[in-house]
């Protein structure tokens, strides 16, 4: 860490100019100051990590570990009862046999065949929301209209959970996902009726299972023991969360990237072809893609250099890692056809993203259809005008006014 900037403490999250645009520091401090000392919202002290190859390291190392909740680590929200990264129940999951068993699971249930049969369902989801916007006409804003509703559709159909109040649901992720938004009371009631609404499907599949991932799980579960109610309970709540929250904000930041510079919307439409590679360099690319990845570390190590004492808590900035020139030539461009492209937007290792097969699906099957119904889609605003989601920890845009 050079010197000059080993004793500055930096607020985090930094803030970034506008949704689009990244935090003026991570150039810096991937050049100077790789290991950054940083003060989270609780008022707690971590490090940030911003440069590609120390952000994989720390991901893929398994003495680093997801557990917040143990004595030492770092509290990251303003709510008494922490982030979703402190609660013991999730960190029991998250860590050693348990989770091994727990991820070997859900992988059986996450096959290619059940996500290739998935794709005609989200493209008829897809067709279906831009008829309704199409209806309605210009301007629409595309997170309330798209991006919301078809991750909020798969994720319910793939659990076999009819969701009839989409709006609810998004309160208890919002709610799950604070980290200055919420009260700890809000949070509480939230967690609660969550986890009735979920206690009461898991009851309904177990007495009438279905062809769904639930009722696999459920299934799997009376036959080998596999998981307790509760951990039941808590993997369909964290595959409803992680599911659909950060896929309806990728979906929402994608289109605002695509149509910010609308030659890039052009090539796309002169090139369909490109489709799949521009949704990685969209994944690369997103500068906003909220608080990053937690690590906490249980014995004395290094990295970049830089001794990090045991009982250090670590956030890995996925985000600046992608924008990484060292890795990643003409990092700062949005380049349609970047292949190879080893993004770690899904993180890496043993916990990386178990949804992101169907995340990828979702996001080029949007593409497919949004390309080939509404060619002549822009922007209604100005893009520094995008307003940013804030206060949760993912990141995202809150509305995106699109025209045709």
């Amino acid at each position: 860490m050079s010197s000059e900037s080993s004793d500055q403490v930096l607020d985090y999250p930094l803030r970034a100019p506008t949704a689009l645009e990244p935090p003026a520091e991570w150039d810096r401090l991937r050049q100077g100051c790789p290991v950054a000392h940083v003060r989270l919202p609780s008022g707690d002290k971590a490090v940030l990590l911003t440069r590609y190859n120390d952000v994989r390291q720390v991901l893929s190392d398994p003495r680093f570990s997801r557990n917040l909740a143990q004595d030492g680590a770092a509290r990251i929200t303003t709510n008494e009862g922490g982030s979703v990264f402190e609660n013991p129940e999730a960190a029991s999951l998250a860590g050693g046999e348990s989770h091994q068993r727990w991820r070997r699971l859900i992988n059986r249930a996450f096959t290619v065949k059940r996500i290739q049969a998935l794709q005609t369902k989200i493209e008829a989801m897809a067709n279906h929301l831009v008829d309704e916007m199409v209806k309605k006409g210009p301007p629409a804003d595309l997170v309330s209209d798209f991006a919301f509703p078809l991750p909020v559709w798969v994720i319910a159909d793939l659990l076999g959970i009819a969701v009839t109040d989409r709006d609810k649901l998004a309160y208890w992720s919002n709610a799950m996902l604070t980290m200055t938004q919420f009260t700890q009371e809000e949070v509480n009631r939230a967690q609660m009726e969550f986890a009735q609404f979920l206690m009461g499907h898991i009851a309904a599949k177990r007495a009438n299972p279905g062809e769904d991932l639930l009722s696999e799980l459920i299934t799997a579960t009376d036959k080998e023991d596999v998981l307790t109610e509760r951990e039941l309970m808590m993997t369909a709540q964290g595959i409803l969360v992680a599911g659909h929250e950060t896929t309806s904000n990728m979906i929402g930041k994608m289109m605002s990237m695509l149509l910010s510079d609308r030659s890039r919307w052009e090539r796309l439409l002169e090139n369909p072809s490109l489709i799949r590679t521009a949704v990685e360099e969209s994944l690369r690319f997103d500068a906003n893609m909220g608080f990053g990845l937690p690590r906490f570390i249980s014995e004395d190590t290094e990295v970049a250099g830089q001794p990090l004492p045991r009982g250090t808590t670590v956030i890995c900035s996925m985000s600046s890692a992608n924008r990484d020139e060292s890795f990643f030539e003409g990092a700062s461009e949005m380049k349609l056809d970047r292949t190879p492209n080893a993004h770690i937007t899904f993180g890496a290792g043993a916990h990386s993203c178990l949804g992101q097969a169907l995340a990828r699906t979702e996001l080029q099957t949007t593409l497919q259809v949004l390309l080939k119904r509404l060619p002549t889609l822009d922007l209604a605003v100005k893009p520094e005008e995008l307003p940013r989601r804030e206060g949760l920890l993912v990141g995202g845009i809150e509305k995106v006014l699109v025209r045709w």
